[in-house]
């Protein structure tokens, strides 16, 4: 994937680059079916703005932990929750070359609390709802993140802002990236 790249670290960009490696060499992999990369530079962008306004990040669904090593980089106390083990052990890979500080777990980002109801909007076509919560790993809560960053599949955008609505603090700020509609931020209430 080719992004605009002006003013964007080089070590940042590298990253993308191996990320993008690592996904055309292993598409065919099964942890890799339902991996897809927001637009980095859209994202990077959309992060830098926000340096300075939160301390603590937390991506859901983090796959390779791209964006939570580009929030790292930026300074911000950087952690990523993904379902597939074999991507998170990408994901601590990459970390050691790229974001050192960046932390990964492997599990759910649902809360554990979380009541999963499909007639609330809760539809799932790629998100692991049967799998342990990953908070417990990171000794941390939903809560205590003043950031968090999800790109969600267009039909579980209800599902992600009911669990972002019931389980983040008020005052959080949420980032999304929507393929069709860009970067979105919204303060938690």
């Amino acid at each position: 994937m080719k992004f605009d790249t002006t003013g964007i670290p080089e070590s940042i960009v590298n990253l993308w680059q191996t990320a993008d490696e690592t996904w055309e060499d292993n598409i065919d992999r099964p942890e890799f079916e339902s991996y897809a990369s927001a637009d980095y530079a859209e994202v990077y962008l959309a992060l830098k703005t926000l340096v300075g306004k939160a301390n603590t990040f937390l991506e859901l669904g983090s796959g390779l932990g791209v964006v939570t090593m580009m929030a790292e980089k930026l300074g911000f106390d950087a952690h990523g929750i993904e379902a597939k083990e074999a991507l998170v052990d990408i994901a601590e890979e990459y970390a050691q070359q790229y974001a050192p500080c960046s932390k990964f777990a492997v599990g759910s980002f649902i809360p554990d609390e979380f009541q999963w109801d499909p007639s609330a909007g809760h539809e799932s076509v790629r998100t692991f709802v049967d799998v342990p919560s990953a908070y417990r790993e990171l000794d941390m809560e939903l809560c205590d993140f003043d950031l968090i960053y999800a790109y969600p599949w267009p039909t579980e955008h209800d599902l992600y802002n009911n669990v972002i609505d019931q389980f983040a603090r008020p005052g959080a700020k949420y980032l999304t990236y929507d393929a069709r509609e860009g970067i979105s931020l919204r303060e938690i209430e």
